[in-house]
């Protein structure tokens, strides 16, 4: 039996069909998602300000990876906008189909959300991303494999978009990557059968590697869905860079005018930004910090999770505080805002910034979709000092309408500083004193001079002499016992020891029914919740010669009310924390002197005790005194009690009147 040599065309239609035969166990060498993306992805001129091919830029590096690791289930990202989101979100969503093989299912809050997303970005990635048009060959025709809703391809698998506001698109769909665009933007509770998150990841159940991938700029604090997903993961993490002169790490902060960091400008001239390092007060070029010829930029920064430690440059390999190897999280959020993007400048933000001030709807938008943050109506109504300023008047030490004293001392470790509000009707109030003592804050010369302005007789303008009706004294600190025996020695219901609790709820005085183990009425303060309402009582402007009830009156006197007064008053804002997980607004002087707001809060407080403890009614000892037409103060009621100091309007600490 002959056999007969095969031809070259046999030969080469034979490794066709080997080839051919073999295609359906071909793997892909394994590619990271930035690998992937930098290598096959490409910008629409549709969607897109520069056409061209993708290159995955330093601040991108960690988020487009930790989306395409098979290791983190759930990615967050709280966000700006100029960032290139949107992108890495396409991008991945190719890798997904063409590298990976996967099924992925996509929400946008609405049906035509859902529209503009597919025919904006999802088409055009089809057409020009060669590797995802290959398994495309309904591309451009009308085919049942091709709709406005589900888009599958020759691999077998597909890619689905929902809008998110029918309960009934989250039901009875597979899928391995489950990704929310503009999650701040659903509906809380999707007719009334759950969260978007919760209703969708379930569709992930039965996948070995599944993904769920929230993304979103933010909206108002407290009501926004990103904000609380973001929360709620335990690894939170924001992007430390370099400083290309001193090289300290430092997360990337707007700052304000007072702030000794953050981004600067020269006043008129926002194309004179830069930023100003929080830990030398360098001055950074933007150039500078995306300069990869550098020994320090933005290329070098890391992700690190202030929580736990926990930091990685890439996303995909992860080291603890110490910087030794740790597992890779299951999950993560993300918090990223315009000023590491290349893609707008500092120059354009100063001009948006500047564009918004004063307009709090335009202001609203800055914050959310510049800064990345939350907005939150109190801390963007936020006083400048110079407003309070200019606003200071002339009046008596203390005016007529005063009818309490009240004082607040704040402990520093080589000083006590005190302030004496007057108040009248409807809570009017004045700041009539202040004091500011230094020396050894455990010495007796100290207390004692201390003391000599605890019993300060102030004289009203109608002649009439008043003290102090309640002192609360802040014994936090290294002084605690101080402050303790000083009660004792004065009067432990007159001079209150007082403690802050941080937490809004909390009442703004606990005066205790006992006292505690060291003898003292311990008060503890909600120094939230008084904060609030000072703020918001001095954005009350002052009447013109008429009571106006809640003001806060501020003297035109610098030895009591300075610009150093007024900038303590106003030095703090409310910022977000997470406590326990969850996304809270506490107020913070972000390392601004504070004394000042500090003894307004105390002097409160002690307001507070004196009504709801011991009976003080501002109102009906307003209502008794002098008319103008009168010669003389009508008398104080007839037996005030000693045990009860401040429970008349002129009572001296001891209890006696004058």
């Amino acid at each position: 039996m002959t056999t007969s040599t095969p031809t070259p065309e046999q030969l080469k239609e034979l490794a066709r069909c080997i080839r051919a035969g073999l295609a359906a166990l071909y793997k892909p060498p394994p590619m990271t998602g930035v690998e992937w993306a930098d290598e096959h992805f490409y910008l629409s001129s549709e969607s897109s300000y520069h056409e061209g091919k993708w290159q995955t830029l330093p601040f991108q590096l960690a988020i487009l990876n930790a989306m395409t690791n098979d290791l983190i289930n759930v990615v967050n990202v709280a966000k700006s906008a100029r960032l290139g989101y949107t992108k890495m979100l396409l991008a991945a969503i190719g890798y997904f189909i063409e590298h990976k093989k996967r099924n992925t299912l996509t929400f946008s809050p609405t049906d035509d959300d859902r529209d503009r997303f597919m025919k904006t970005h999802v088409e055009t990635m089809i057409r020009d991303v060669g590797e995802v048009k290959a398994l495309a060959p309904w591309f451009g025709k009308k085919h049942r494999d091709n709709t406005i809703s589900a888009k599958v391809f020759a691999n077998g698998k597909q890619l689905i978009c929902h809008g998110g506001k029918a309960a009934r698109n989250y039901r009875e769909i597979s899928a391995d990557t489950v990704i929310y665009d503009e999650l701040a933007g659903f509906d809380s509770d999707i007719e009334k059968e759950g969260t978007p998150t919760t209703l969708g990841d379930k569709r992930l159940e039965g996948a070995t590697f599944r993904k769920s991938i929230r993304g979103s700029t933010l909206k108002i604090a407290g009501q926004c869905m990103m904000e609380q997903a973001a929360a709620e993961a335990p690894v939170r993490l924001r992007m430390h860079v370099p400083c290309p002169h001193c090289g300290e790490e430092q997360v990337l902060k707007w700052g304000d005018k007072e702030s000794t960091y953050g981004i600067k400008w020269d006043a008129g001239k926002p194309e004179s930004a830069f930023y100003q390092c929080e830990h030398n007060g360098c001055v950074i070029r933007q150039h500078e910090l995306h300069d990869e010829s550098g020994e320090f930029h933005i290329g070098q920064g890391r992700w690190i999770c202030e929580v736990s430690g926990l930091w990685t440059r890439d996303g995909m390999d992860w080291f603890d505080a110490d910087g030794e190897p740790a597992p890779t999280p299951r999950a993560v959020s993300f918090y990223i805002w315009t000023a590491y993007s290349p893609l707008t400048t500092w120059e354009q933000i100063v001009i948006d910034f500047l564009n918004a001030k004063g307009d709090a709807t335009k202001l609203k938008t800055f914050v959310n979709t510049t800064l990345g943050e939350t907005w939150d109506a109190t801390a963007g109504q936020k006083l400048e000092w110079e407003i309070l300023y200019n606003r200071r008047e002339k009046f008596p030490r203390v005016p007529d309408g005063a009818v309490g004293l009240f004082g607040g001392i704040d402990t520093q470790d080589d000083r006590y500083e005190g302030r004496v509000y007057a108040y009248g009707a409807d809570e009017e109030s004045w700041l009539v004193d202040r004091w500011i003592l230094y020396g050894d804050p455990a010495g007796a010369e100290l207390l004692r001079k201390v003391g000599e302005r605890l019993v300060k007789v102030y004289e009203r303008d109608d002649g009439q002499r008043m003290t102090v009706a309640r002192w609360c004294w802040d014994s936090g600190g290294h002084y605690t016992d101080e402050v303790y025996k000083a009660s004792k020695r004065h009067g432990v219901q007159w001079v209150v020891p007082t403690r802050g609790a941080n937490v809004y709820g909390k009442p703004i005085q606990n005066f205790p029914r006992k006292r505690n183990s060291k003898g003292v009425y311990l008060t503890e303060i909600g120094t939230d919740n008084a904060k609030e309402l000072i703020f918001n009582r001095l954005q009350i402007p002052p009447g013109t010669g008429e009571p106006t009830p809640g003001c806060i009156h501020l003297p035109l006197d610098d030895s009591i009310c300075d610009s150093d007064e007024v900038k303590q008053i106003v030095a703090e804002v409310k910022v977000r924390k997470i406590v326990n997980g969850r996304a809270v607004y506490r107020w913070d002087a972000g390392g601004r002197r504070n004394e000042g707001l500090d003894c307004a809060v105390l002097a409160l407080a002690a307001l507070r005790i004196s009504q709801e403890r011991f009976g003080f009614d501002l109102d009906a000892a307003a209502a008794v005194l002098p008319q103008e037409d009168e010669d003389t103060p009508p008398a104080p009621p007839e037996t005030p009690s000693p045990s009860a100091p401040g429970s008349g309007w002129l009572q001296t600490p001891g209890g006696s009147w004058l």
